[in-house]
């Protein structure tokens, strides 16, 4: 196990600074961010030349991209705009959007898998037809959709909730907007968890222990539904980062101000360093989480074992 942790680190290595390059590339290469701080004013030719000097934008583009990484390893992910340093905004940021990816995830993991457990082992019947065309109607209404919608029903007629949330962001205020971020992500779960559910419910292993006369609550937990969860949690542990980096929308319905704010701004104002710093984080969530699911794998199925 030991020897595979350190294989796959270094593994992500390659991956991390390929991705970290491409985005890179595609923020500064592809925009001028000097012209972005100035908008349609025309600034001075000596002005320009000296915020490029200090920004190391005068470099070739494979220069710049190792001094940043060099600035990144020693803590220091730029300076936005504004101003203020880039570290600070994800300081104050990145709490928030994590509490609001915790609830999305519980939300998707707990609905999502007892939804898929009940209608897979009822297969063909009036509960797993109800829940396909939920899952269905879920899955075709954009989340900018949903979000204002269950906004304006919860928030504004019935008012059980406030209609956007406040500025720390409370737990309490975070349930409906994860609800709105994990209904697709849920809609997928639950048909996860239906299929490898269903597929396994006819295995030989199932019928040995139900043959054994072991009751069908431990059947189903500690056997069928052990095995049953492996591509549940490979596609939860890669949403975690989706959920993360795509919170834009419902964090733009909600009013937080988190991850999905910060780059909505970022990419509004052309504001370089902010997107490419929070873009880098993301992507080490992304590889964080992909190892996690696999030493997860283990976990699950004990016939997996890494060497």
């Amino acid at each position: 196990m030991g020897r595979y942790v350190i294989r796959r680190l270094l593994q992500m290595i390659p991956v991390f600074i390929g991705s970290t390059f491409l985005i890179f590339f595609m923020v500064y290469a592809l925009g001028d961010p000097v012209a972005a701080m100035f908008g349609d004013k025309a600034p001075d030719p000596a002005t320009v030349a000296q915020i490029r000097h200090d920004l190391y934008l005068d470099q070739p583009l494979w220069k710049q991209y190792l001094h940043y990484m060099g600035q990144i390893f020693q803590g220091n992910f730029g300076t936005a705009f504004n101003g203020q340093p880039v570290t600070e905004l994800m300081a104050s940021s990145f709490p928030i959007t994590l509490r609001l990816t915790i609830v999305a995830i519980l939300i998707e993991m707990i609905v999502g898998i007892v939804l898929g457990v009940f209608s897979g082992l009822r297969r063909g019947r009036t509960l797993d037809t109800s829940v396909l065309v939920f899952t269905l109607v879920v899955v075709s209404i954009p989340t900018f959709v949903s979000g204002y919608v269950l906004q304006f029903l919860f928030g504004v007629q019935w008012e059980w909730v406030k209609p956007s949330v406040s500025t720390d962001a409370p737990l309490g205020e975070l349930l409906l907007p994860g609800l709105v971020l994990a209904l697709v992500s849920l809609a997928y779960v639950t048909r996860l968890s239906r299929t490898s559910i269903a597929e396994n419910a006819r295995a030989d292993y199932v019928r040995t222990a139900i043959a054994k006369g072991l009751p069908r609550h431990r059947v189903i937990s500690r056997h069928l539904l052990r095995n049953s969860l492996i591509p549940v949690i490979t596609f939860i542990g890669t949403d975690i980062g989706a959920l993360m980096g795509g919170a834009i929308v419902t964090e733009r319905i909600f009013n937080i101000h988190g991850v999905g704010f910060q780059l909505y701004q970022g990419i509004l104002r052309q504001n370089s360093p902010t997107v490419v710093g929070f873009v880098t984080i993301l992507v080490l969530v992304f590889l964080v989480a992909n190892l996690l699911v696999d030493l997860l794998y283990a976990v699950l199925d004990p016939r997996i074992r890494y060497v």
